[in-house]
């Protein structure tokens, strides 16, 4: 069997100045990175929008499994279905990160014939976005320290700067730093710490800006620390904000790749959806509804993560309203929550399946509380067996929810006719009736008790000590009236990621709770949640390598 490197490696690329010509894309309107990648002008958004939006259908995913449930896969192959059909659809994805591609996840291009290419570059360094958004926030961090350093004229406290450096890789050993230990002339000692880029307040920025200006406002926004007087620090306070604008500029294009079956693939921002928001950015999104008839995106990991935050984060803010939702599951995952070991996850087990069901029977339930229509999918495995399928799309079916068989990983674009004939049946059938979870003018608490009671289906909250105390101060500053992005574990509804299924009589317990006044929403990290994560015992890292002929393998 061939991997998914090999498949990408042996595709015929088309120029994709070709690829966007044949989707009325100039090259006039394209900044171009090589043959196969170029960046989108803001000159192309503003020749088209006055076009009327196209239809937006999110595609999310029950909880992740070792098993893997290939949720790009199929918002890759769902595109290539439509445009197979005659629908004139692009895909808007997020940018991989350099941290679970070296990692453990790999990267983030698809698999099998449901694919962009070049997968290589893509989930490698790309066209810089993510390089230029650390480098703007340890641009701020230095700012931070050198304005301590030179006389403090803004009173930071340094006992309650709460910037983080960053860096796009796991990195276990940074979590936890101590800066300015090299003297008098090196800088004031502090403890410090790292965050993934992709966690990062500039990164949320990135994904949520309209336009330059925004990004500029939003830049300055950010709270760096406080005074000795408990009062906020901005990046506009140490005059930060346009040297990050400038160093964001070209990053806030958005890119434009295409899949292994040349559909155009608008690619931009990777926020990290259990410990950011999620999804891809606000322009590439509407670059994309502006030019086709439908809008293939996708939120990360499972659908109480990253679509509870497109919903209630991007959508509320953007002003997004989604036609349809296409919920993946395989057999195997149901399994999998059904108490099913990975080795056995190949014999039928019609009983585990029943068992396991209970996880996508939650997440039908959350996404239909959102107003909109939803198909699952089954992203179709060949041990999958009739007993299995025909029970899930039974239960599915009792739920007013529509369902599809999707071999696109196998297949491509014709794999993924099922289920692009059903997105077509409902987006014409069913109206959606979309509205975010809560008012974004409850208190915190209450918005934090929404999302954990209605989507994750736990009993209560607790909040730690300092997480009361952070959000007094922000009742106090009035910075309390914005949504919420709650960071907890992907593998679990709860923050325990041991629970698996649809537990029951549990407590999320919020352990921090900070602002990122910038991006617009308040953080709450819950359970055991961090920011930076580490490589595992071996990481993917010890696979990837070039060959005697120069190609690069082991990348997945």
């Amino acid at each position: 069997m061939k991997t998914d490197i090999q498949i990408a490696q042996e595709c015929t690329l088309e120029p994709i100045s070709k690829v966007a010509e044949s989707f009325g894309i100039s090259s006039d309107d394209l900044e171009f990175y090589g043959k196969y990648k170029a960046k989108i002008s803001d000159e192309l958004f503003e020749k088209n929008k006055n076009n009327p939006d196209s239809k937006l259908v999110l595609v999310t995913a029950v909880n992740p499994t070792p098993a893997g449930e290939g949720k790009t896969t199929v918002t890759i192959g769902l595109a290539q279905a439509l445009n197979k059909i005659g629908k004139k659809t692009f895909v808007a994805l997020r940018e991989p990160s350099l941290g679970p591609c070296m990692g453990v996840k790999g990267g983030a291009a698809g698999g099998g014939y449901a694919q962009v290419v070049p997968m290589e570059e893509i989930n490698l360094h790309f066209t810089g976005d993510i390089h230029a958004m650390t480098t703007a926030n340890n641009l701020l961090a230095s700012m931070i320290d050198n304005h301590i350093h030179q006389g403090n004229a803004l009173d930071i406290d340094v006992n309650n700067i709460v910037w983080k450096r960053a860096v796009d890789l796991n990195d276990r050993a940074l979590r936890n730093t101590v800066v300015g230990l090299g003297g008098r002339t090196n800088g004031v000692p502090r403890e410090e710490g790292f965050m993934i880029t992709v966690a990062s307040e500039i990164m949320a920025i990135m994904g949520l800006a309209e336009d330059i200006f925004d990004l500029k406002k939003r830049l300055g926004r950010i709270i760096v620390a406080y005074n000795r007087k408990g009062e906020p620090v901005t990046a506009k306070d140490l005059k930060a904000d346009g040297a990050m604008t400038v160093l964001l500029k070209d990053a806030l294009k958005p890119n434009l790749v295409q899949t292994l079956e040349h559909t155009p693939a608008i690619i931009h921002c990777g926020p990290f959806a259990n410990i950011a928001h999620g999804c891809n950015s606000v322009k590439a999104t509407k670059t994309a509804m502006k030019l086709g008839e439908i809008t293939v995106t996708e939120a990360g990991f499972g659908a109480d993560l990253g679509a509870e935050k497109f919903f209630d984060i991007k959508c509320r803010m953007a002003g997004l309203k989604p036609d349809a939702v296409v919920l993946v599951a395989t057999v195997r995952a149901l399994k999998h929550n059904g108490g099913v070991a990975k080795a056995d996850l190949g014999t039928e087990n019609v009983d585990a399946v029943k068992k396991g069901f209970a996880n996508l029977e939650k997440h039908i339930e959350n996404l239909q509380k959102y107003g909109v229509p939803v198909v699952v999918t089954l992203n179709n495995f060949i041990t999958d067996t009739d007993a299995e399928v025909n029970y899930i799309k039974e239960r599915c079916e009792s739920m007013g929810a529509d369902f599809a068989i999707a071999k696109v990983w196998e297949k491509g674009g014709e794999g993924g006719i099922e289920l692009a004939n059903k997105v077509i049946e409902v987006l014409a059938a069913k109206k959606s009736n979309f509205k975010p979870l809560y008012d974004e003018k409850l208190s915190i608490p209450e918005k934090i008790g929404m999302v954990c009671k209605e989507i994750y289906g736990a009993d209560g909250v607790e909040f730690t000590t300092s997480a009361k105390k952070e959000i007094a101060r922000l009742e106090e500053l009035g910075l309390d009236k914005m949504p919420v992005c709650i960071a907890k574990t992907q593998y679990s509804l709860s923050d325990d990621a041991k629970l698996l299924g649809r537990p029951t009589g549990f407590t999320v317990t919020i352990k921090q709770v900070r602002v990122s006044a910038g991006a617009g929403f308040i953080v709450a990290l819950a359970g055991d949640i961090m920011t930076m994560p580490g490589l595992p015992k071996v990481p993917a890292a010890e696979k990837i390598d070039i060959d005697e002929n120069g190609k690069i393998v082991g990348l997945f």
